[in-house]
């Protein structure tokens, strides 16, 4: 276990009606929680194994449930971690390519699938467009110092980007809009909801399918005239979302600027 942090068997798993895996699970959750800090390499099943003398099925299954939980990450090909704190997503217009820097961090973008096709009938009255008209669809996948964080799909108005698709789309979108169309969003408004992640997207940010998401759908204008219906899944384990409120209501004339990031 040299190449992990050591977890002393402080507990032992003993015979009782109290399962097994469930035991080993709250003994390593007590020394993630105070002994070992985020981003530490926790041991090895094997060793884990050995060292509380059960089966590596009750290890796995234990792991499994904190993993579930956001308290461990699984890296492919490198091991399980405790999971880092969590980056705070602020709710305002700012490009993820900006957001990460601003964090030290170094930005990517994966273009996963690029169309013109007529959107679903939610995303185009979003976009005021009438029926059959088409838009572009847009799925992306944003990394941040190579780790997956979020995956996006939106439809954006093929009317006011002609050949956006042709664009370097790895980039940030933003700033596209602004040199190519001289669009430069100033309003949106924004749903936030949790979900568990599908297949697809599990695979795409590195997860296990049912892995907690946290779910952003917003639509972006400029002027008052809508450019963007985007929805962007973020890994449950990466982020946390503070928001700051008032005693304003909906009808005040006070309406938030929201916005996730691009």
């Amino acid at each position: 276990m040299s190449a992990s942090a050591q977890l002393p068997p402080s507990d032992r798993v003993i015979n009782g009606p109290t399962p097994k895996h469930a035991q080993l699970r709250e003994i390593l959750r007590r020394t993630v929680e105070r002994e070992l800090p985020p981003g530490s390499p926790i041991p090895s099943e094997r060793d884990l194994a050995e060292t509380y003398q059960v089966s590596r099925l009750t290890v796995r299954s234990a792991i499994g449930k904190l993993v579930e939980e956001g308290l461990l990450s699984r890296v492919r090909g490198k091991g399980t971690f405790t999971a880092a704190r969590r980056m705070e997503l602020q709710l305002y217009l700012m490009s993820f390519t900006e957001d990460m820097r601003r964090r030290g961090m170094t930005p990517t973008t994966e273009v996963v699938k690029t169309a013109t096709e007529v959107p679903p009938a939610p995303s185009a009255h979003a976009l005021g467009l009438a029926p059959g008209t088409p838009a572009h669809r847009l799925v992306r996948l944003r990394r941040a110092d190579g780790v997956p964080l979020a995956v996006e799909r939106g439809w954006y108005h093929a009317g006011r980007m002609p050949g956006l698709l042709d664009l370097d789309l790895t980039r940030s979108l933003y700033v596209q809009l602004a040199q190519s169309y001289d669009l430069r969003p100033d309003h949106a408004w924004q749903t936030v909801w949790a979900e568990s992640a599908d297949r697809e997207t599990a695979r795409m940010l590195g997860m296990r399918a049912g892995s907690p998401l946290l779910v952003f759908r917003r639509v972006s204008s400029v002027n008052g005239e809508p450019i963007e219906d985007m929805t962007s899944w973020y890994r449950g384990d990466h982020y946390q979302v503070t928001m700051q409120l008032d005693r304003n209501t909906p009808d005040s004339g006070h309406h938030p600027h929201y916005g996730g990031t691009r």
